[in-house]
């Protein structure tokens, strides 16, 4: 708070306000609108709330937006921003990776990247050229897209989960030119090695054998790379500018396939640099990041931390709940990362004392449920939760910087145009946006769910939207006459709630909410009770079509690995702690609850099926309102409900 103090100090609030990019009258407007419009007293008691807040929100900003300027005007990128941190720490251990215990330390992962950049030099790769990397989680990823963008040359990072025609689909739609995949993946290329054609160069990295790599038509990389100098002049390094692509990060394909989302440099060191300011880290810190290194999360707030500010960070080949602790002793980590459901596995892990033997003072992430929340941070001694909102594409990411639990971040109630993101009211049933007389969409009101925008600005770093690969999905996301005519809006597809403060909470992805007897039922909110009532156990929650009924039933897939669950206590559970209309019509029990590589819920299937038995092999239960307890839906029962002949 004393640089905050100093900052504001020595530049006044006007000055922070321009520098913000932001005109004083416009906020000062602004302000007062806000104060004409509610009653003085309301206006002077949320000022006093929030003030110290905001205020640090607005330094955050601040930094953030100097630094990106600073950049823009040296003509620096991603790689040359690494490279001064690299001559600040050359001795220093820039990255561990847990599975091996090798290290790399500034200077070797400099070296390595270098060589990665001869090796592309002499493929003959220019720059806008795409190379994909298909690997699981490992330090030798980073310097292979970092390598790539010293000269230019644009990596597409694949899902490691991705089979057949997802992985097609993603190799394509970038437009890569080669594919260097891990040898742990072979199965996977050889899935699709016929369809890639004979044009897509592969390379490999780890062991195979000879025969192996003749059958995939692959080059191993690795003694490619031992070869290489690991030195580059400086006229061989491509200087892109901050607004040229970096690479792409693909989203999770929780609604359809996953689309190339593009990262320009810019953006890189936007989400690296927010969650290092907004969360106080420092070059001191040590961060375990068990997050996929395909994932914007795992890559830049993670791996970020380690190239832009000097972080040692730990990689962790994949999440393990029962090592999570254990690790973070071992490495003296103080910063870990969260992401979906991350911090519920860990609380359904049995007590061990590890949990509290640690010197974690941070977590870092977004999607961490309410009902999560007290009793993670009880349990472990986490004394800070660093939660935000945002995508990789977005221009409207938030932030809680006060820990208010619950909350995803905040906008400011008393200068809401420093950062111009709003909620505005949609359709909850089709999202489709809700206009005035103007044209203009509708602002919501505290308490009101809404749907979460960002005005798009391209000149500025902060404020523009790069979309994806695919042209059509770009034009998806952008609306018109959002905030005034003419302008145009970055779409988020999230609803979230704004209290009277300013503080915002997640409700649902669009299309999410489901309407049920009249109510809008919260698949968020009913996942994570039913959640906290069976331990933590994976839920899945969504609505579906029951034919002649209006609205959507609620249905709850249940992971039920040891075929012990017992629908009598479940429901007597949930009728005293959900409403009627928003207790789960129909259950189905799986062994387990289908999930993306980064943890959020996968839905698409499990709606398309509905509480249809010949689709699955998994237990399908019908609440029966007339005799109360939850019964097994065979074909005739399910023939029978579609046929309006058994009532819900």
């Amino acid at each position: 708070m004393q640089n905050v103090a100093s900052v504001s100090a020595s530049l006044g609030s006007m000055g922070l306000l321009r520098l913000c990019g932001v005109s004083w009258p416009w906020s000062l407007a602004a302000g007062l609108c806000m104060y004409l419009g509610t009653t003085s007293w309301k206006y002077f008691y949320i000022a006093a709330r929030t003030a110290k807040r905001d205020l640090i929100g607005l330094y955050v900003l601040l930094r953030v937006r100097l630094s990106l300027w600073r950049f823009m005007r040296n003509g620096s990128n991603v790689p040359s921003i690494f490279s001064e941190t690299v001559k600040r720490n050359p001795h220093k251990i820039a990255l561990i990776y847990e599975a091996t215990g090798e290290t790399w330390t500034f200077t070797q992962l400099d070296h390595l990247s270098n060589s990665v950049a001869n090796w592309a030099r002499h493929q003959g790769w220019i720059s806008g050229d795409v190379v994909a990397l298909f690997m699981e989680s490992r330090p030798l990823q980073v310097a292979l897209w970092l390598g790539l963008a010293k000269v230019g040359v644009e990596a597409a990072l694949i899902n490691f989960n991705l089979r057949r025609d997802s992985l097609l689909h993603c190799v394509g739609v970038s437009r890569s030119r080669a594919i260097v995949f891990g040898a742990e993946l072979a199965d996977a290329m050889l899935e699709v090695s016929s369809s890639l054609g004979q044009s897509m160069v592969r390379f490999c990295t780890g062991d195979l054998d000879v025969h192996q790599l003749a059958y995939l038509v692959a080059t191993p990389l690795d003694p490619i790379l031992a070869s290489m100098p690991g030195y580059t002049s400086s006229a061989c390094i491509l200087q892109k500018s901050m607004s040229d692509r970096l690479f792409y990060i693909y989203t999770s394909g929780t609604t359809g396939m996953p689309k190339a989302a593009i990262v320009v440099h810019s953006r890189y060191y936007r989400i690296a640099a927010f969650g290092y300011y907004a969360f106080g880290m420092c070059p001191e810190d040590v961060m375990y990041d068990c997050l996929p290194l395909y994932h914007s999360a795992g890559n830049i707030m993670g791996v970020g931390q380690c190239l832009m500010h000097g972080l040692t960070v730990v990689v962790k080949k994949k999440f393990s709940a029962s090592r999570f602790w254990d690790d973070c002793i071992k490495y003296n980590c103080t910063v870990i990362q969260y992401i979906g459901e991350i911090c519920r596995y860990l609380l359904s892990q049995p007590v061990r004392p590890s949990e509290k033997g640690h010197k974690v003072r941070l977590a870092v992430g977004n999607g961490l449920r309410p009902s999560v929340w007290e009793a993670f941070t009880d349990r472990f001694g986490v004394k800070k939760i660093g939660e935000f909102y945002g995508a990789t594409e977005c221009n409207c990411s938030i932030a809680n910087l006060d820990g208010k639990v619950g909350a995803c971040g905040f906008n400011s109630r008393i200068l809401p145009n420093v950062y111009p993101i709003r909620l505005v009211r949609v359709d909850e049933d089709t999202m489709e946006l809700v206009r005035d007389k103007r044209g203009l969409c509708v602002p919501c009101q505290p308490g009101e769910p809404g749907l979460l925008v960002g005005r798009i600005n391209q000149q500025d770093p902060l404020r523009r939207f790069d979309g994806y690969a695919n042209h059509e999905a770009t034009k998806k996301k952008i609306a018109h006459n959002v905030f005034k005519k003419d302008d145009s809006a970055y779409l988020s597809g999230d609803v979230l709630v704004m209290d009277e403060l300013g503080y915002m909470y997640f409700r649902d992805r669009g299309g999410d909410t489901f309407r049920w007897r009249g109510e809008n039922v919260s698949t968020i909110e009913v996942e994570g009770i039913l959640s906290s009532l069976l331990g933590q156990t994976d839920v899945a929650v969504y609505g579906v079509a029951v034919p002649g009924v209006e609205g959507k039933a609620g249905m709850a897939a249940i992971a039920d690995a040891d075929g012990t669950f017992d629908c009598s206590m479940f429901l007597e559970r949930i009728q005293a702690a959900l409403p009627s209309y928003a207790r789960p019509v129909f259950l189905r029990l799986s062994p387990s609850v289908d999930t993306t590589g980064t943890f959020k819920i996968q839905k698409t299937r499990l709606q398309r099926e509905g509480f249809d038995p010949r689709l699955t092999s998994d237990r399908i239960y019908f609440l029966n309102a007339k005799s109360a307890p939850y019964v097994v839906v065979d074909e005739e029962l399910y023939v029978a409900i579609a046929e309006g002949r058994v009532h819900l």
